[in-house]
């Protein structure tokens, strides 16, 4: 019970801000807006660290990457494993928004919706998202998408250096476990933050406003169970057939309680690395994939991503569809996806990183963060059993047919 708590401690403490929040709100009426100022400073704090966390977390990975990482047929199947299962599960939750749509469930004050209206992303705008013309552009959140490419050829400038990049990887290595511990202290304030700003909300908008995120994790969790048991099926019985199927659901029950009670891809990961050998997939290939998945192949956070830029839409009065839209939400669904990887409460830095992308007001982040932390059990669910069947199916095309038969050798 203890150890239960302990990894849950996070969602239980800002659930338990957010309901004495709203109390409050109910309770103090107007009176209520007095405490928007703390929430204000809780965002900002957010949004301060949340460009040099990314920076260092993204250049010291890359600029870590040696030795066994490149077995390069493994990681080139495993990088379109990983990029095509997440771009599925993203295409589902569009799908699920487009028949349960969140229009107007959500609702902003109308100043702000005036800020947003008629906003189109041109092509300046799309050259500002990925580029800056000054180096100190880059420090601002406004520029997420171009610092973090910017990072990525810090990490490979810095891996190309060799020897004479050693010192500088260091520095980067110690600035991403820095930033890593800023970031958990700012979100130890979270629940009085969070608090704070749906005071402030029930105040202002009303009691409904929990009906509201209720739509939302209804389509959440009904998506996440659907691809859960559906999907994992299907990724199942095309590497292995009908016995991958049940080699599969034999064998992903542990890593399924394991990341329910530890909330955690990481912890995870043993469990996982022996379900797969129990499902047959080689040493060399769960050994490389597994650990790498649990940071790089969320699943679950491609449809918590989604699911929160089309309430964020829903809260501007924007339209969740159209070529460019999809692609857009596509591509943020996949860097978010690999963002998250390896940061202590990543998935509020991808929910910065969509809003900053946008370019939404500071207002389009609490909803973001509540309904990603409704749904975190499930969304952690998928993201730890999704790399075992990830596993099944990179084996599954790297070794063709003798996968197969070797599979159908092994014992549950």
């Amino acid at each position: 019970m203890n150890n239960w708590f302990k990894n849950y401690s996070g969602i239980i403490w800002l659930i338990t801000g957010i309901t004495v929040g709203s109390i409050a709100g109910i309770v103090l009426g107007k009176q209520a807006e007095v405490l928007k100022p703390i929430g204000d400073i809780f965002l900002n704090l957010l949004f301060v660290a949340v460009v040099p966390l990314v920076f260092f977390a993204i250049s010291s990975a890359i600029a870590n990457l040696h030795g066994e990482q490149k077995v390069s047929r493994i990681i080139t199947i495993m990088s379109g494993v990983f990029l095509c299962t997440v771009l599925v599960a993203a295409l589902l939750t569009i799908v699920a928004v487009a028949l349960f749509p969140v229009h107007q469930q959500v609702v902003v004050s109308s100043e702000l919706l005036n800020q947003q209206a008629g906003k189109k992303l041109s092509g300046d705008q799309v050259t500002q998202l990925f580029t800056t013309g000054e180096f100190y552009q880059l420090l601002s959140r406004k520029n997420m998408l171009a610092m973090i490419i910017f990072a990525i050829l810090t990490g490979f400038g810095t891996l190309r250096a060799g020897e004479k990049g050693l010192d500088f990887g260091r520095f980067l290595n110690a600035g991403n476990e820095v930033f890593k511990n800023v970031f958990v202290l700012i979100m130890k304030i979270g629940p009085v933050g969070l608090g704070a700003y749906f005071a402030h909300q029930v105040a202002v908008f009303g009691p409904s406003r929990f009906g509201d995120y209720a739509h939302s994790m209804g389509i959440g969790y009904g998506v996440s169970i659907f691809y859960y048991v559906v999907f994992f099926s299907i990724y199942a019985f095309i590497a292995g057939g009908l016995k991958g199927v049940k080699k599969y659901w034999k064998n992903n029950f542990i890593p399924s309680f394991t990341a329910v009670g530890t909330c955690s891809s990481i912890a995870t990961i043993p469990a996982n690395l022996e379900a797969a050998r129990k499902m047959g997939v080689s040493a060399t290939i769960a050994g490389i994939t597994i650990p790498l998945g649990a940071t790089l192949h969320k699943d679950g956070s491609s449809i918590s991503s989604v699911l929160k830029m089309a309430v964020v839409f829903a809260m501007f009065g924007k339209g969740f569809d159209g070529p460019e839209v999809i692609l857009l939400v596509l591509g943020m669904t996949v860097i978010v996806s690999i963002v998250e990887g390896g940061i202590p409460n990543g998935g509020y830095v991808g929910e910065i990183l969509f809003i900053s992308a946008y370019g939404f007001p500071p207002e389009a982040l609490p909803p973001a963060i509540i309904i990603g932390t409704l749904i975190d059990p499930v969304a952690t669910l998928l993201n730890a059993t999704g790399d075992t069947v990830a596993a099944m199916l990179i084996n599954r095309f790297v070794d063709k047919e003798e996968w197969i038969k070797n599979n159908q050798e092994v014992s549950g």
